[in-house]
């Protein structure tokens, strides 16, 4: 069992993220800890400065109201949202947080994933900490 669960959850709907939460939970050990993480993607400068004032700090509440809307009646997840790269942030966070376990849904790869590399692709390389893939 882990003590520490990290599940990033990806707001498209071809992810089962539900079905991540599920497992998450039924691997945490009594007691343990289950994050749900979803990080918005930086917007470039170039197309910021042409944003509405305010707009991230809008975005990043109304992607807080979606990620509970993805975790329903599910008690005990702690919710969170940072900015960033979806990678590289995933992998800081569970480092920077002791994250003993991350947990991702992801999509059936496709031609676009051998030669660009998913963020799941990208999490099971790096992390350093167990990584379990739902499909």
């Amino acid at each position: 069992m882990y003590s520490n669960i990290l599940v990033p959850i990806s707001l498209e709907e071809s992810r089962d993220s539900a079905r991540a939460l599920d497992v998450a939970k039924a691997l945490a050990g009594e007691g343990g800890k289950v994050t749900a993480l979803h990080v918005v993607e930086e917007v470039p400068a170039y197309v910021a400065d042409h944003l509405p004032a305010g707009h991230a700090a809008a975005a990043m509440i109304e992607r807080e109201r979606d990620l509970g809307g993805v975790i329903g009646d599910r008690k005990g997840i702690v919710v969170d949202v940072v900015s960033g790269h979806s990678g590289r942030t995933i992998l800081d966070y569970a480092e920077r947080t002791g994250v003993d376990c991350i947990i991702l849904a992801s999509h059936r790869p496709g031609m676009q994933d051998y030669f660009l590399g998913s963020t799941a692709a990208r999490v099971v390389r790096h992390a350093e900490c167990s990584v379990h893939v739902v499909r």
